[in-house]
């Protein structure tokens, strides 16, 4: 699809939030590309986060989309900050920390390697880790594109994962061009393995075989959502939020739906050995 990159994430922050840019939860040195704003959801008031487009940020490989140095430790921050202000509330109190997910990758160039992208990324990834574990529960909603490091940087250690079940949702490692040239085919031969091997697939329909995924949604058009649209997203989330109260605060969940037990078999038996192997 030729949308751009983050539309979606910016178009559903604001259908979720109702906050317009002055309304947004500002920390001293946050990039204009992270989107924060406290919202009701259902009986709670959730923290909500996302990360967009910034042309102007000064560092030119996040311009797109991409989750960079100030994105991860902006996220990083405002996670922390709900932590510690929810410290001493008991875990249905604490509140829901939902990630709206559109990004195109980590940030891969010299100035952030240099920097340390991998310091930053792990920061924001032990930030949700840690919130998950200590009670909040962590909600991904994938509206758009979750490639590679981004979305380990942005949404992948959230208790339950929703994702749109159309076209213009991509969950994956790497864009298809890259795996092709990694992997030495053409892009056609790969969407054909796609068919045949469900982790090299694109198709969200596909990862949702994984067992990864808590609820596949849907939009007609998610980039102009009707009201009873927004309606069934955001009781999507509620859902999912009573679900990650109700449940254990690891991902073990992850393994246990019938999904998983059909697709992953051979992974699931592996863990299980190594386990008893560590214990």
């Amino acid at each position: 699809m030729s949308e751009h990159i983050g539309l979606r994430g910016q178009t559903w922050f604001a259908a979720l939030t109702g906050r317009r840019e002055a309304d947004l939860l500002q920390n001293p040195g946050d990039p204009k590309s992270v989107l924060s704003a406290e919202a009701r959801i259902g009986q709670d008031t959730g923290l909500f986060l996302c990360v967009t487009p910034n042309p102007e940020s000064r560092f030119p490989c996040v311009r797109d989309g991409q989750v960079g140095l100030e994105e991860a430790y902006a996220l990083a921050a405002h996670v922390r900050r709900a932590m510690k202000e929810d410290r001493e509330k008991s875990k249905s109190q604490k509140r829901p920390i939902i990630a709206i997910v559109d990004v195109k990758s980590q940030a891969y160039g010299r100035r952030e390697e240099t920097a340390g992208i991998f310091l930053a990324a792990a920061a924001a990834a032990d930030a949700y880790a840690s919130a998950r574990i200590a009670g909040h529960p962590v909600i991904a909603f994938v509206a758009g594109h979750a490639f590679s490091g981004g979305f380990l940087t942005h949404g992948y250690q959230a208790n339950r994962i929703l994702a749109f079940d159309d076209a213009g949702v991509m969950i994956h490692a790497m864009h298809k061009e890259a795996a092709a040239r990694i992997t030495r085919r053409s892009v056609a031969d790969l969407e054909r393995l796609g068919h045949e091997i469900i982790p090299m697939s694109y198709d969200v329909r596909d990862f949702a075989k994984l067992g990864l995924l808590y609820k596949l949604l849907h939009a007609e058009d998610p980039i102009h959502p009707t009201p009873s649209e927004i309606e069934q997203v955001k009781q999507g989330l509620v859902e999912a939020i009573d679900d990650a109260r109700a449940g254990s605060t690891d991902l073990s969940n992850r393994f246990a739906s019938p999904e998983a037990k059909a697709a992953r078999k051979a992974g699931i038996a592996v863990r299980t050995l190594m386990e008893a192997q560590w214990q």
